[in-house]
């Protein structure tokens, strides 16, 4: 166990002169392309409990001893979003192994299992986690998540608390929906409903896949009457993932109940103006006091995009969150 985490000289981060504000941010880096080529990876499955695979896309160095980033997308992302590959990117020309995990129904993977993904299966990262250590005898990693992915590796960090794995040296999370019923309330908002609507879009597809490709366990007539990511999650989350209801979801997924107990070096950042993500005062407290964690909250950012300008730097195309948590990684080379 490492008792307080080393300093890290930290950039301050100053959006492109062009993409000031919340809003723009987050829109600026969903919709602008980038140029990101990648070695073919391995495609590995790997289950996280019987009978239910995730999929992972595996980057490995020549040593495969080499540190390890075990990456989570956010809700209704992929392996293939990319910030995931911009932290591949990044991972891989500092030497390290990177695996880009899907969470379960992700990535193409929606008819393998009859369950659903959501912000609680943090042991899902830690079923992966337990299978490269075992299978690949990787010596060291980090686990790095964005937005609900953020939530789920200091979930679990928290979880293992002094008892993780001898090889888990650090967390980092983007943006981390810490507070989910904060967040979710947050996007009802009339200025936010632009990307509640769009997760309301993904969610309603998945779901009605998932009733095709298993209509004795899920009926899409749930759906009716859903306007907003809490209606969805108090109707289908909850009811198909032995919760009472939307509030015991949100309340015993949440990270923010395990932020104290998180033993080992933690980066978390998140921007002031993002949209809809929300730290509490009680959470941002939480983080600022205990020591193993470095928290870092900017002006600007939005939600996890971070968009600056480029330096000149062949692998580095202004994702500013996205340098930051490799620079952190950077701290358990051997």
């Amino acid at each position: 166990m490492i008792e307080k985490p080393p300093a890290v000289a930290r950039r301050i981060f100053r959006p492109h002169r062009w993409l000031r504000g919340g809003h723009l941010q987050t829109i600026a880096a969903f919709f602008l392309s980038r140029r990101i080529h990648l070695p073919t990876a391995e495609k590995r499955l790997i289950e996280v409990e019987p009978g239910v695979p995730v999929l992972c896309h595996c980057h490995w160095q020549k040593d495969r001893n080499a540190l390890t980033l075990i990456v989570v997308h956010g809700l209704e992302g992929s392996s293939e979003s990319q910030y995931m590959l911009g932290i591949a990117r990044s991972g891989l020309a500092a030497g390290m192994n990177v695996v880009r995990m899907n969470q379960r129904n992700c990535g193409g993977m929606d008819h393998c299992a009859p369950t659903l993904y959501n912000s609680s299966r943090s042991a899902d990262v830690a079923a992966v986690a337990r299978n490269l250590v075992e299978r690949d005898g990787i010596s060291s990693f980090v686990l790095i998540g964005f937005s609900m992915g953020g939530n789920l590796v200091l979930k679990l960090a928290g979880e293992w608390g002094s008892d993780g794995p001898s090889e888990f040296c650090g967390v980092a999370a983007v943006c981390p929906a810490v507070n989910l019923a904060a967040g979710a309330d947050a996007l009802h908002e009339p200025a936010n409903r632009i990307y509640e609507y769009y997760f309301l879009l993904q969610l309603f597809r998945r779901f009605r896949r998932k009733a095709r490709l298993f209509p004795h366990v899920f009926d899409p007539s749930r759906l009716r009457g859903v306007r907003t990511l809490r209606d969805f999650d108090d109707r289908v989350t909850a009811y198909y993932c032995g919760f009472t209801g939307a509030d015991d979801y949100y309340a015993r997924a949440a990270a923010a109940n395990l932020l104290d107990r998180i033993t080992h070096p933690a980066l978390v950042i998140h921007a002031v103006n993002d949209p809809f993500i929300r730290i509490l005062p009680e959470t941002r407290q939480m983080l600022l006091s205990n020591r193993n964690i470095t928290y870092v909250e900017t002006e600007d950012g939005g939600h996890c995009a971070f968009v600056g300008e480029r330096d000149g730097d062949s692998t580095y195309d202004g994702r500013w969150a996205e340098r930051e948590v490799v620079e952190f990684a950077r701290l358990f080379q051997y």
